[in-house]
């Protein structure tokens, strides 16, 4: 079973995430962020990964340290568990929600990259600042070492497009995940250079 606990500590955060990618989409996410943890569930129910994530922090600075932290820790535990594994490595999905549509695609590559267009991180949702979203993906996509592309296609209500955002990335990351039959695809024969 693909199935990751790391735990990180720092004089910032304390943060312990379990993965699962053979999952039934069940979460238990415990940050100090409601809509943090909205979009968590969002992204565990619909990858199917099993997801429980535990953060505190020092949310007196603002939920900057702990957002990004949970994605390097999210990172870390979703590239343990692809190392070298024969998996689809590409995933792509387009997901609308009412008027906002999310295109994002993924390489499991070993090469960490985050690349997004056409989002605006003015704003704030409750007490949730907008520019955290695309930190919280750099540091995952880097920590996990993967190639990540989230573009909106037609934006709107706030909260529409972040939480499609997630939604969008987390039915990528299914697809690529998938086992299949044969080698890893690359011609290198490996993706991750654990040495």
């Amino acid at each position: 079973m693909r199935k990751k606990t790391i735990k990180r500590e720092t004089s910032e955060t304390n943060i312990t995430v379990n993965l699962n990618l053979e999952g039934k989409g069940e979460y238990d996410i415990k940050t100090a962020s409601g809509f943090f943890n909205h979009l968590l569930e969002a992204f565990s129910r619909h990858s199917g990964f099993d997801l429980f994530v535990e953060a505190t922090g020092d949310i007196q600075t603002g939920y900057h340290h702990l957002i990004e932290d949970i994605g390097i820790v999210l990172g870390k535990a979703f590239r343990a568990l692809c190392v070298d594994l024969p998996i689809n490595r590409y995933g792509f999905f387009v997901l609308p929600m009412d008027e906002v549509a999310i295109v994002s695609a993924v390489d499991i590559s070993g090469r960490g990259g985050f690349y997004i267009s056409g989002y605006n991180t003015e704003g704030k949702i409750a007490d949730f600042d907008l520019a955290l979203v695309p930190e919280f993906f750099r540091a995952f996509a880097l920590n996990a070492e993967i190639t990540l592309h989230i573009k909106v296609a037609s934006g709107g209500n706030k909260h529409h497009l972040v939480e499609a955002m997630f939604k969008s990335v987390a039915h990528s990351l299914k697809i690529a995940t998938e086992l299949k039959k044969g080698r890893v695809l690359s011609t290198k024969g490996v993706i991750f250079n654990d040495i």
